[in-house]
């Protein structure tokens, strides 16, 4: 038998009972069913346990690396679609401004002097462009072709395809470099310092833009309207209460946005101008409609402003909201105070004609003075009427701008708790994945213990019942060769025998004829048989020539797998798929013996540690004599 019948062992002994597994402890150094420990086996595996906990540990940091890149390359990602939109937009504004002021210059050049002054100064600055393109950058972009040909000549000359060195002198072309970046620095320190004085200049422009507008604001609060002012009223009365009336309107409304501008002054941040600038910036590129708007523009306000903590980031954005928020108020305040003024003066210029013609009616019909001071109470109550429907509508107007910062402020907060939950509901997705992450390695860590106890227990059941069979064919050894030795003498016995038949044989055979040489030369029976001579019964051949030891007919058709194949042949399907697996299907009809079958690849699903354990165990016990 060629290979090792673990299948048939492993299916056909079982242990009777629990008591065989007890063995005394005194005869556990003598019995062949203990080995010593192997430790060094034992370390060898606890190290490959360490490096693969080791190597789990770095793919799980590698694992996080790549979540935190993938992460860091999505706002990358949405980033750049931002910037790309914006960037498209300031384009857009570029051009059209630039068309416009084209347009304009064009247009109002006929008429005005100064037109013809702003066409100069721009053909002006672009000769100061390009001559500091000339002088400034055109040398560096020369040295620059000449350090990549030089480079290229070099890495020719390296690569050992030219066999002429270049000419190359290194420190002329270092006092080169160090004279252009001398240059370049002192061109740059220049144009640094030309643009520090416009931005003061511009600041002085601005501030001076400022104090004109606020007096220009302060004018509007205070002054009267040139309407009020040459108002003609038959009534001064009137005039006096109208004129009354205004300022207490204005004074109303110049109270509020004092107060609006006290407000605007205690929000101010401490926060620098350019800092400011780019917080502004960076917000005001993200649109309101953006999904993930604050995360993207809090992360870009990170990167731009590193020496700001989120922290403070947070608070500056609150406080900005609240700054926006009351400027609104404020552009709010003083469209109203504009209408509010604009209603006043209409009213009082109707209320004057209204007057005027009172007044005409009553010197016309000559009424009595009752009538009169009825019309002006009328009036007057017209006016008070009307303050009050001012001073509604103002109030109305305040409680819808409370109404709308509320639900602002209510939509922050809701978003803000949206976006802790999603927090919380991202971690603790996390902990539930980590958990059956635990679950999982517990449960292959059970299944490989509980796998290695039953390949324990195999190897034990293998190991007796390969001692067993060693002892049985050590006997059937023995007992083949006994019946080798028997039938050796057997045969010689026979041949001893066969050779005294021979020989009696042979005595009894031997040439007894007298000598006859006619008889030499004469006719055999055989040669006159073929002749017809002497031959007249037919011989019919009854027995076979020889014995045959092989299989009849009979019992080779017996075999159904031939009748099936004949039948497929005759059908034309035995070279298909389905004749394989209908043949390989059909059993023999006599069954094999149980030690002639093989089953080695019955333990296919073995790891190979397991295998070399199995063969380690069993293989010495099996070839042992």
């Amino acid at each position: 038998m060629g290979e090792l019948d673990h299948g048939a062992l492993f299916s056909g002994h079982r242990i009777s009972g629990g008591d065989n597994l007890v063995i005394p402890a005194r005869n556990a150094l003598c019995s062949r069913k203990y080995k010593p420990v192997d430790y060094k086996h034992l370390y060898e595996l606890a190290a490959e346990a360490k490096m693969a906990s080791a190597k789990t540990q770095l793919k799980i940091k590698k694992t996080e690396q790549v979540s935190e890149t993938s992460k860091e390359q999505r706002l990358l990602k949405q980033h750049r679609q931002v910037w790309w939109q914006e960037h498209k937009r300031l384009s857009e504004s570029r051009q059209k401004a630039e068309g416009e002021m084209k347009t304009f210059l064009d247009e109002e050049s006929h008429k005005n002097n100064f037109f013809f002054d702003l066409r100069d100064l721009e053909q002006k600055l672009s000769k100061e462009r390009d001559t500091y393109q000339i002088n400034a950058l055109v040398p560096v972009w020369q040295l620059k072709e000449d350090l990549k040909l030089k480079l290229a000549k070099m890495q020719h000359y390296l690569s050992k395809e030219s066999c002429q060195k270049p000419k190359i002198n290194s420190v002329e072309v270092l006092q080169q470099i160090k004279f252009m970046k001398k240059q370049q620095k002192a061109i740059l320190e220049g144009l640094i310092l030309e643009s520090l004085a416009l931005e003061r200049e511009l600041e002085e422009y601005k501030e001076n833009a400022l104090v004109h507008s606020s007096e220009e604001k302060n004018g509007l609060f205070l002054e009267f309207p040139p309407e009020l002012v040459s108002l003609e009223c038959s009534y001064p009365d009137l005039k006096t209460l109208v004129i009354d009336e205004y300022q207490e309107l204005a004074s109303g409304y110049w109270a509020k946005l004092q107060e609006i501008d006290q407000q605007l002054e205690a929000l101010s941040s401490d926060w620098k101008e350019e800092d400011q600038w780019v917080f502004q910036t960076v917000i005001n590129q993200y649109p309101s409609d953006l999904q993930r708007r604050r995360t993207l523009y809090l992360d870009m306000l990170q990167r731009y402003l590193p020496h700001k903590s989120r922290q403070e980031l947070v608070v500056h954005e609150k406080a900005w909201d609240h700054y926006h928020s009351v400027r609104n108020q404020r552009r709010v305040l003083l469209l109203n105070w504009a209408q509010a003024r604009k209603a006043f003066v209409l009213r009082a210029v109707a209320t004057a004609a209204e007057a005027a013609a009172a007044h005409e009616a009553d010197v016309l019909l000559a009424d009595s003075r009752q009538k009169q001071l009825e019309i002006c109470a009328d009036l007057k109550a017209k006016v008070l009427q009307w303050k009050a429907q001012q001073e509604e509508a103002a109030k109305l107007e305040a409680a819808v701008a409370a109404r709308r910062k509320e639900k602002e402020d209510e939509r922050e907060r809701l978003q803000r708790e949206q976006e802790t939950v999603r927090r919380a509901q991202d971690k603790e997705k996390l902990k539930k994945y980590w958990a059956e992450k635990e679950l999982k390695w517990q449960e292959q860590e059970e299944r490989d213990l509980q796998h290695l106890e039953e390949l324990r227990k195999l190897m034990a059941e293998q190991a007796a019942k390969d001692r067993e069979r060693v002892q049985f064919r050590r006997a059937l050894l023995e007992k083949r060769l006994l019946e080798k030795k028997e039938l050796a003498l057997l045969q010689a016995r026979q041949e001893e025998e066969k050779e005294k038949r021979l020989e009696v044989l042979r005595q009894q055979v031997a040439v007894v004829a007298k000598l006859d040489p006619a008889r030499a030369v004469a006719d055999t029976v055989a040669s006159k048989a073929r002749l017809g001579i002497g031959t007249n019964d037919e011989f019919e051949l009854q027995q076979p020539l020889f014995r045959l030891h092989t299989y009849s007919e009979e019992q080779v058709f017996s075999d159904p797998r031939l009748r099936v194949e004949l039948a497929l042949r005759e059908a034309g399907l035995h070279k298909t798929l389905y004749a394989r697996e209908v043949l390989s299907k059909l059993p023999p009809p006599k069954l094999p013996r149980r030690d002639m079958e093989s089953t080695a690849f019955s333990v296919e699903h073995l790891s190979s540690e397991g295998q070399r354990s199995i063969r380690g165990l069993v293989w010495p016990t099996v070839c042992k004599p």
